[in-house]
């Protein structure tokens, strides 16, 4: 069996599966739990003066039986009080000591209020800290949250506030709220973080009842714009994540965070730089208990793939990421229906002559009449493939010989 434990930053695990930063990770009594359940590290709900909270301060967009494939939040940092809070965090700390517990800290733009509360939580026992840089609500309209992540100055110059007086590894989360995820994420390392954690929750607003005409969720008649999280911001992360490991100047370790399901996702986010990765509204959709399914799915893939530790993944499929202008404009697929898996649903043929590039004509064959592909007007886009509602029903099928590849930027600069 391969080993699960991390180093993160100088933080040990027993495995990459962290809480993130929420809900799941609100008290002790609800860390305790986690790590009894399997998850092998926590970061504490984010504390700072303690605020008020509205009700009601969730909401989801399903799709079709599927719930909650996203989920809005407007809920703030802890509403508890500091006090009570460092208390849990050295009791959690000292009575699980093998598990990693960092805590999210978010004060207001003061060298003074950042020293105090770091000098203060650190003291706890805890492992690490993570600068909570990417609120998009409520915490930005007071100048913190994602007011500082979205100004490379002020996050490198926090950073440096709490680099000063902290003792432990320090994490700074960013927001995905910016048109280009490098330059915050530099500014953090030029700061002297130890490592960053992306993505925190994206600006958003889940919708409006009809029949009110109030959007969601409902405060007393009125709704304001919250963080969108859950499985359909993962191919965000997944861009954001990579854009950073891909980056030859940017040096330090990366938590993954945003849309992480299942062991799969997990792997992902992994392949493409992140060291650890941290969960937060599956957690909060199917329990404490899942982890036990990542953590035997992600055994079994290691061992499967001859790895003899997680870590060995990290970071495999970075080098396979390029800008659009470095891919091979010579490399030409095809698609082809295999009759004995298609259905005649005749999705494909649908989907391709309204959406695509009408290369879809009918046959006779066996008494049955089936859609085939009219390969010279198929551009190879694979529209029909991802509509296709039965596995192997439609391939996408190589026809160049793979002798003559040519970029984009080969192909304009003469080359």
């Amino acid at each position: 069996m391969a080993d699960l434990g991390i180093n993160f930053a100088g933080i040990e695990s027993p495995n990459p599966f962290w809480l993130a930063s929420a809900p799941p990770t609100n008290m002790g009594s609800m860390i305790e739990r986690a790590f009894d359940a399997g998850w092998g590290g926590a970061v504490w709900k984010t504390l700072g003066e303690p605020i008020v909270n509205v009700s009601s301060r969730l909401a989801s967009i399903d799709h079709g039986a599927m719930r909650m494939i996203g989920l809005n939040n407007i809920e703030l940092i802890t509403d508890r009080p500091l006090e009570v809070n460092l208390k849990e965090v050295y009791q959690c700390k000292k009575k699980y000591p093998n598990n990693a517990v960092i805590v999210s800290l978010m004060v207001e733009s003061k060298r003074e209020a950042w020293h105090e509360i770091v000098k203060r939580t650190q003291d706890t026992g805890c492992d690490g800290f993570e600068l909570n840089f990417g609120c998009p609500h409520g915490m930005s309209e007071r100048g913190m949250g994602s007011a500082m992540g979205q100004v490379p100055e002020y996050t490198c110059m926090v950073t440096e506030w709490v680099k000063e007086v902290a003792e432990i590894p320090v994490i700074v989360k960013l927001t995905p709220n910016v048109t280009n995820i490098v330059p915050p994420a530099k500014a953090a390392m030029k700061g002297g973080a130890d490592a960053v954690s992306l993505i925190n929750t994206i600006n958003s607003i889940m919708g409006v009842d009809l029949e009110t005409m109030i959007p969601h969720p409902n405060v007393n008649g009125k709704a304001a714009h919250g963080g969108y999280c859950g499985p359909a911001v993962k191919p965000i992360a997944l861009n954001m994540v990579s854009e950073l490991a891909r980056d030859p100047e940017f040096n330090i370790p990366i938590s993954g965070i945003g849309g992480i399901s299942t062991w799969r996702d997990a792997v992902e986010f992994m392949l493409l730089g992140a060291g650890n990765v941290q969960v937060c509204t599956a957690v909060m959709h199917y329990g404490y208990r899942i982890v036990e399914d990542m953590i035997d799915g992600l055994n079994s893939y290691l061992d499967e793939k001859g790895f003899a530790s997680v870590n060995d993944i990290i970071g495999k499929s970075v080098d396979r990421v390029t800008d659009w202008g470095d891919l091979d404009l010579n490399y030409v697929v095809k698609a082809h229906v295999n009759e004995e898996h298609c259905i005649r649903c005749n999705l494909c043929y649908i989907a391709c002559e309204d959406g695509a590039h009408q290369s879809f004509e009918f046959v006779e064959s066996n008494g049955h009449r089936y859609p085939r592909v009219i390969e010279e007007e198929c551009v190879g886009c694979n529209l029909c493939a991802l509509v296709c509602p039965s596995p192997g029903a439609i391939e996408m099928q190589r026809r160049d010989d793979g002798t003559n590849p040519q970029t984009w930027r080969e192909r304009t600069s003469g080359q």
